[in-house]
């Protein structure tokens, strides 16, 4: 039987331990996840392989995590974005995006694990109701 493929998912935090932390969590829950914390990288590695989904917090230097969300659905439209942030001007970020056209998950900062987990599923459900994966 052929192994199937771990779904491919980028963290993006200027935060190095945020993004290590989620990047180890997914890992350990069946998924491929690098961790980056420079969003500029996480577009270049995006050129070379797609990812299947991106998390990403939101305000950090360089690149706010909507542009980069933005940029790099441009690059692999058929990445999944999902955003997290503890600040409060997010809520006028996001709307600004879906002015746009874009339509971002939201999580909370900071989130347990558990929670991360079962949006992954239910996004993962929504997108594919007939297929049971690890997403």
């Amino acid at each position: 039987m052929p192994e199937l493929k771990r779904p491919r998912v980028f963290v993006v935090d200027d935060e190095q331990i945020i993004a290590r932390t989620l990047a180890t969590i997914l890992e350990k829950s069946g998924y491929s996840a690098t961790a980056f914390f420079d969003p500029l990288q996480a577009l270049v590695a995006a050129g070379v392989d797609a990812p299947d989904l991106l998390i990403s917090d939101v305000v950090m230097p360089q690149l706010s995590g909507i542009d980069l969300a933005i940029r790099l659905q441009l690059l692999c439209p058929k990445c999944k974005v999902m955003l997290f942030s503890g600040q409060a001007q997010t809520a006028d970020l996001l709307r600004a995006a879906r002015d746009q056209g874009h339509n971002f998950s939201l999580l909370s900062k900071p989130v347990h694990p558990t929670d991360l987990l079962r949006r992954l599923r239910e996004q993962q459900t929504i997108d594919n109701p007939n297929q049971l994966s690890t997403m």
